[in-house]
């Protein structure tokens, strides 16, 4: 890890803004080169899927992607990103889930429908006791695709909902929930989101722009993977930080006692950013 990094620390302005309304947004976190060659093997992907049967009319949602192309492996620990990561969740950390969407035009006229809100992590909401509910993960968003205008299948979410273990979803399944907007970003944009922040998709109501959007989850290592994910093969090639980032560890205890060897991340914070590291 380059302690250049430290140009991309999460800033006091950044975090109050991450604690308040749940999500943050850092344009032109990618570079032009990056946006082309990630849409490239995305379209990749896209074109398979298609190829093998998958309906061009509707979402596709891939994960396990990392395997796929080096530039997918580049961003897990991405200078411009991971040190904001490690700003809101410490040091144990790792990559517990990634996913790729493509949202093509519907087809469809809009209309009023009540989008699928929800929260992250599924029974986790239900079987933890506390309140509000714990944070334990948050997704970075990259959007490859130009989504600066609503109606073209945008994320949505209700800023300062994640201390919210619940919200009012209209009874008629008509219109959005109080307060929720669209999140309206252009190609390069990373979206840092709170794993509890109330959000949903959208359909995409634009006439031939397709939404294209990488997602890359961090959590605590204690957490189980929520996808198949297959990168151990990718530890050996790989630096300590990203090896633990790819979920490696000495054994099962150190992900939730972890020793120095369990966390490479530890040591390198101690030395560049001790502040951090309890």
């Amino acid at each position: 890890m380059n302690p250049s990094c430290l140009n991309y620390a999460l800033t006091a302005e950044e975090r109050k803004t991450f604690e308040e309304t749940g999500y943050l947004i850092i344009e032109d976190a990618l570079s032009p080169e990056q946006i082309a060659q990630l849409t490239a093997e995305f379209d990749r992907i896209h074109e398979r899927k298609l190829s093998e049967g998958h309906n061009p009319k509707t979402a596709l949602f891939y994960p396990n992607f990392i395997p796929d192309h080096e530039s997918f492996l580049s961003l897990v620990d991405y200078e411009k990103v991971l040190p904001k990561v490690w700003g809101i969740l410490g040091w144990n950390i790792y990559l517990y889930h990634a996913h790729m969407i493509a949202t093509p035009p519907s087809g469809n006229s809009k209309n009023d429908g009540t989008f699928g809100w929800h929260q992250d992590s599924g029974r986790v909401n239900w079987e933890i006791e506390s309140h509000p509910r714990p944070r334990l993960s948050l997704k970075v968003a990259y959007f490859l695709s130009d989504v600066s205008e609503p109606d073209r299948g945008n994320f949505w979410v209700v800023p300062g909902s994640h201390l919210r273990d619940n919200i009012d979803i209209p009874v008629d399944r008509h219109g959005q929930p109080e307060g929720a907007i669209p999140v309206c970003v252009k190609p390069g944009s990373a979206v840092f989101f709170d794993r509890r922040l109330w959000h949903a998709g959208s359909p995409n109501w634009s006439a031939e722009l397709t939404r294209k959007v990488l997602f890359y989850g961090y959590g605590y290592r204690w957490l189980r993977t929520k996808d198949d994910m297959t990168v151990s093969h990718l530890w050996e090639q790989s630096d300590p930080i990203r090896r633990q980032l790819l979920g490696a560890g000495v054994n099962c205890n150190g992900y939730y006692s972890p020793t120095d060897e369990d966390v490479p991340l530890r040591t390198w914070l101690k030395e560049h950013q001790p502040e951090l590291v309890s």
